[in-house]
């Protein structure tokens, strides 16, 4: 079977990329392990997206943002950091630019429905479910992808969104930093007595980090980054004792807090690809950059990456030049490089210094963060790089006005 990009995983990059090439003329092919009906109705799996000004822009010109319910948008109207035991905040609110919100958060099981919604129909994309690749033949002028029921799929260009532990990855012999924190996310939501008021808190704890954030009026994202060792421990706690625990560490701003859903355990591993493109291949989403959720910029990264690289493909398609030429995808390198390595490789410092509970660590943190807070140029660029107010083209979408 022939297409002209086969990509491999349907997650949110994946489907993301196909949707952004769906007026193109180009044949597209989606490998993915899940079948039909998981992709068509993702299960809940506790993890709620933060998404930037940017990526709001994006998702709106690839038609999925009117996709969510409203209800399924939940505001950040203002964001506080905590450390250790002080009741000093690093503050962060949305007034200085007149917008609704710093940014969004959207569920993930929600922003997959939404997008394999949009791109299911697509007549020249077709999503093949219940299938693994095993191996990439990359040639001088074009690809070939065997699959695991032994079909073939001859291409031009073989894009991998497999996740951060990409195996596609690894067949291409490309190298990746991989950086495991020795730490457990412990995810849910909570419902609670007193109003969150839009407000998302990081709390940097000495041996844990909570992070707070709003959804429904009185119901918060819960995110426990602890060390992997007390995941067994966090998971085990009965309902009521987990509650008590957070309400606890959250000093009671919200009153009594009781757990609503499961808890989700997902091991931090950081990764980030010594390069972004082989012969007639290239990586998106996490299988380019896995993120340490503490800036919530993985996802937010992954749906810019396969904004650059799918608008260097339709300008060679409008210029009738090969999709997969070897300097298109080091354009695409270079330009997702400048954004990702610095992004990743300082939150990882960022991690190390709020995560160390070592005396001048601790002495470094809390200078840091009264730093950033009275210094109005330093606050304020801290504020546009996780919000990405200035990087959505210098245009704010209709919501926002």
């Amino acid at each position: 079977m022939t297409y002209d990009i086969v990509i491999v995983g349907a997650g949110p990059a994946g489907l993301s990329f196909a949707r952004s090439l769906a007026d193109s003329g180009l044949r597209i092919a989606i490998v993915e392990k899940q079948s039909r009906d998981q992709l068509a109705n993702p299960a809940f799996d506790g993890r709620d997206i933060a998404l930037t000004h940017l990526s709001v822009r994006l998702l709106r010109d690839l038609g999925v943002w009117d996709q969510f319910a409203e209800q399924d948008r939940s505001a950040i109207k203002a964001a506080r950091v905590l450390d250790g035991t002080s009741a000093y905040a690093l503050d962060f609110d949305n007034t200085d630019d007149s917008v609704e919100a710093l940014g969004y958060i959207i569920s993930n099981h929600v922003i997959r429905k939404a997008l394999y919604s949009i791109v299911e129909p697509l007549e020249e994309v077709e999503i093949l479910t219940d299938k693994a690749v095993v191996s990439i033949s990359a040639g001088a002028s074009s690809s070939m992808v065997t699959l695991d029921d032994d079909q073939q799929l001859q291409c031009s260009l073989v894009v991998a969104a497999d996740s951060r532990f990409s195996e596609t990855r690894r067949m291409m012999g490309i190298p990746a930093a991989m950086q495991d924190f020795g730490r457990v996310c412990i995810v849910c939501r909570m419902e609670h007595k007193l109003p969150h008021e839009g407000i998302a808190y990081e709390c940097f704890h000495y041996g844990r980090t909570l992070a707070v954030l709003p959804l429904g009026s009185k119901l918060s994202s819960i995110v426990v980054t602890a060390p992997m060792d007390q995941s067994d421990s966090l998971l085990r706690m009965d309902d009521a004792e987990f509650s008590r625990d957070i309400q606890a560490r959250f000093d009671n701003r919200y009153g009594d807090m009781t757990l609503v859903t499961e808890r989700f355990a997902y091991p931090l591993v950081g990764v980030h690809a010594r390069r972004f493109y082989g012969n007639r291949f290239a990586l998106i989403g996490d299988a380019a950059v896995g993120m340490h959720p503490v800036t919530a910029h993985g996802y937010n990264l992954g749906l810019s990456g396969q904004e650059i690289l799918a608008n260097e493909i339709l300008a060679a398609v409008s210029r009738g030049t090969d999709i997969a030429a070897t300097e298109l995808l080091r354009r695409y390198d270079r330009r997702h490089m400048r954004i990702t390595k610095p992004m990743y490789y300082g939150t990882n410092h960022i991690v190390g210094m709020f995560t160390d509970d070592r005396l001048p660590a601790k002495l470094l943190r809390t200078a840091a963060l009264r730093l950033a807070n009275n210094l109005p140029p330093v606050k304020h660029a801290i504020r546009n790089k996780l919000t990405e107010l200035t990087g959505s083209k210098g245009m704010l979408p209709p919501i926002f006005r």
